[in-house]
């Protein structure tokens, strides 16, 4: 596990609990669990977890963003230690609907309007 920074854009700290369902390269289900986000950006997101993910398999996510559901699809790219426990795997997204990208957008600059950017 590499600590290596290859974000593409600002990510915004946040704490949200989320389901997630793993599947492999052949669609099978192959855990499933909660977990809860470090971060957000528009193209994916820190996700804590109690168990490792393996790199490159696809992550089905249900989000809570404020009072609004979003089902999201994405890709474990990377795994780290947590700073305070558990395992952080960063996901990017594969697949998002329009609803769920303008959800996410939406949640992202109310985010940036309460740190004064």
């Amino acid at each position: 596990m590499e600590n290596q920074d290859r974000r593409e854009s600002a990510r915004k700290d946040s704490l949200n609990f989320l389901d997630y369902v793993v599947l492999d390269q052949n669609g099978q289900v192959v855990d499933q669990g909660m977990g809860r986000t470090r971060n957000v950006c528009e193209k994916g997101l820190m996700l804590q977890t109690h168990v490792p993910l393996e790199e490159y398999h696809t992550v089905l996510l249900t989000l809570g963003l404020e009072d609004e559901v979003v089902e999201l699809k994405g890709s474990v790219v990377h795994e780290e230690f947590c700073p305070d426990e558990g395992i952080c795997s960063g996901i990017e997204f594969t697949e998002i609907d329009e609803r769920g990208r303008r959800v996410l957008q939406k949640y992202l600059k109310a985010f940036r309007a309460a740190e004064g950017k």
